[in-house]
């Protein structure tokens, strides 16, 4: 089963055999899909989500299990399940109906206030952080290690892009900032926190210029929050970067280890787009950053905060 494979027919055969009553409602692709599941719309009400790839289908009992009960401690709308459905149709695996929740992918362009939107969002994530994690699932696999340690993988990634990229950026300041972040103490066991996984623009949904709801926990786990902190330099700056920062309850080696995180989707952003001898602005537009990896790789590198 390929991500091509995955298509209006085969959703409309699915909802048919598994869910009869929603059968007449029409199914249309989302404008803006994402890459570890493909979205379609059902009805006015509702729509399919369907993992893209066997990697990805251990999110659906994760998701089915945990936001419902998520939703209600949290003050902005989540995703939410309405229904689990089974393989079928030729579909290997189990799949989700969610309730659709109506906005716009956040951007700097339909934002009214950047600082006020980052200071909510920061909201959001303290709110998130304060739900007790104890019996959530920790990261791995599932999450794809996001609210867990920078590994030995992320490690070899950001070598090889910081050799391939050589003098298109400053090599040895990302050397630096990337081993003070892989160096920055793990938080201790009883600070292990709800961690979205993924906290960027296409996951954040605006509605007349506010934030409106957070979307897409498919790699949400039960770890480090630092890996939610990328969107401090992909899409803020200047006083909506310090909104952010000083409303998040975290100590400055989480904030060491965000950047590490931030980095890193960066680098292999840049090192990938580089040998298709593209900038990785499509990419980064396409992820709701505000510039591209290149200026996110410099403003991290020059960002005054993470050496005080």
């Amino acid at each position: 089963m390929h991500k091509g494979d995955i298509t209006v027919a085969l959703v409309e055969g699915l909802i048919a055999e598994q869910f009869p009553p929603w059968a007449d409602l029409p199914v249309h692709p989302v404008e803006l899909d994402g890459i570890d599941n493909t979205t379609f719309r059902l009805g006015d009400q509702l729509s399919v989500r369907l993992p893209s790839a066997e990697g990805y289908a251990a999110q659906v009992e994760k998701e089915q299990r945990w936001l419902p009960q998520l939703a209600p401690q949290l003050p902005l709308p989540i995703s939410t399940p309405v229904a689990q459905g089974r393989p079928g149709c030729g579909y290997p695996w189990a799949w989700s109906v969610y309730r659709w929740i109506d906005g716009e992918t956040a951007t700097v362009e339909n934002i009214a206030d950047l600082t006020a939107f980052a200071a909510e969002l920061a909201g959001f994530l303290v709110a998130l952080y304060r739900i007790d994690g104890s019996a959530g699932p920790p990261a791995g696999p599932h999450s794809f290690d996001r609210g867990g340690p920078l590994t030995d993988a992320f490690d070899t990634q950001v070598r090889q892009a910081i050799d391939g990229l050589g003098s298109v950026i400053d090599g040895p300041a990302a050397s630096a900032l990337w081993q003070a972040a892989w160096d920055a103490p793990p938080p201790a066991a009883q600070r292990k926190v709800w961690a979205h996984g993924d906290i960027t623009g296409t996951n954040l949904l605006v509605r007349e210029g506010q934030l409106a709801a957070v979307i897409d926990f498919g790699t949400s786990a039960v770890g480090d929050p630092a890996c939610d902190l990328t969107i401090a330099w992909t899409l803020f700056s200047g006083p909506s970067r310090q909104a952010f920062r000083s409303r998040l309850e975290l100590d400055e080696a989480t904030w060491a280890r965000g950047a590490g995180w931030a980095l890193w989707k960066a680098l292999i952003t840049l090192h990938q787009a580089q040998a298709r001898g593209s900038d990785g602005l499509g990419e980064a537009r396409r992820w709701g950053w505000r510039v591209g990896p290149r200026q996110v790789i410099e403003e991290i590198l020059g960002d005054t905060d993470l050496r005080s």
